[in-house]
């Protein structure tokens, strides 16, 4: 498994990342002799990273990642999240605090690697807060030995993000990256309800902050169907370009000549393979329903980049300005 360096980190991290939430749900509400096997593998791939967070499966997805952890006796990196609720913003520190306590009691660790703000930043919280108030709280967190490093899900108002990331005061951002809205790769008009993230990596390279890379299949849009693995979410917000989960997979199946074509085996091997062809991506981060996507995920990344003719013909389809790269 091919590695990077996660921006100031300098933690050489896998390209692949193993993601433990609910959208695919092995880790929340799958089998644990799945679950172990699952983690085992990945290992066996060369995966390092493992992310997880208190919202999936209300502490599910932890408990059973350390579990599985402390079953293989695994030396990984574990990144886990602190979302605030309405009634948590007159008493961050304290939240922020006690959140990352319950987490590490269920991981059964006495530190993550990284703790991350689970908060849309202008939707939920200010930049201004943000920055005065949940990042001193996570720094002071730091200073005690429960996290090595803090960041941010890099999810909400554009400009807001941007000038969080530009502080200089976070190590790490999840940046929303795929097949239906690439905008956080490069400057594009990207058609309305989508959210455009104005080229965000390239504010995350000039700051050295570590990118990883979330949504990388829209929620599972880019299967192409509405039909959904049974141990994955029923329904999910819309995180790739429509008004609704509907409306990305129809914006997906009108990217399906790059399969027809023979271009690319599947949509979800494109949108991989375009964060792998993205050198400011330090990991792309994939949930899992079962081995074998693990399997498939891995497999894609090993790939390599898109090559141009498929860059191309997505540049068409898309209605996106031609170029090298996304």
């Amino acid at each position: 498994m091919e590695r990077a360096v996660l921006g100031k980190t300098a933690l050489e991290v896998s390209r692949l990342g193993f993601g433990c939430g609910a959208v695919g749900g092995l880790m929340v509400r799958g089998d644990a002799r799945d679950q172990l096997r699952a983690v085992e593998r990945a290992l066996e791939l060369g995966v390092n990273y493992f992310d997880t967070a208190p919202l999936y499966g209300n502490g599910e997805s932890e408990k059973n990642l350390g579990r599985v952890l402390t079953t293989l006796k695994a030396e990984v990196l574990v990144g886990t999240k602190v979302r605030l609720g309405t009634t948590d913003r007159s008493r961050i520190a304290q939240a922020i605090a006690l959140s990352l306590e319950a987490s590490l009691k269920r991981l059964g660790r006495e530190q993550v690697d990284l703790l991350q703000l689970h908060n849309a930043i202008e939707g939920e919280l200010s930049a201004q807060q943000v920055l005065e108030e949940v990042l001193p709280a996570m720094e002071r967190l730091r200073a005690q030995g429960k996290t090595r490093f803090c960041g941010i899900t890099a999810v909400g108002e554009a400009n807001a993000l941007h000038q969080v990331i530009d502080s200089g005061a976070i190590d790490t951002a999840q940046v929303v990256f795929n097949l239906l809205n690439p905008s956080a790769g490069r400057d594009l008009e990207i058609p309305s309800p989508a959210r455009n993230y104005r080229n965000l990596l390239a504010h995350t390279s000039q700051s050295r902050v570590g990118a990883i890379n979330i949504r990388v299949l829209a929620g599972g849009a880019l299967a192409a169907t509405t039909q959904r693995h049974p141990l994955g979410s029923p329904a999910v917000e819309p995180i790739g370009t429509g008004a609704d989960y509907a409306a990305d997979v129809a914006q997906a199946r009108r990217l399906m000549p790059l399969v027809e074509e023979g271009l690319v085996g599947s949509l979800i091997e494109a949108s991989i393979r375009l964060a792998v062809g993205q050198p400011r991506i330090a990991i792309i981060l994939v949930g899992y329903s079962t081995l074998e996507q693990l399997e498939y995920a891995a497999a894609c990344v090993a790939k390599g980049p898109l090559p141009q003719a498929a860059l191309d013909r997505l540049s068409a389809l898309s209605g996106w300005p031609r170029a090298s790269g996304l």
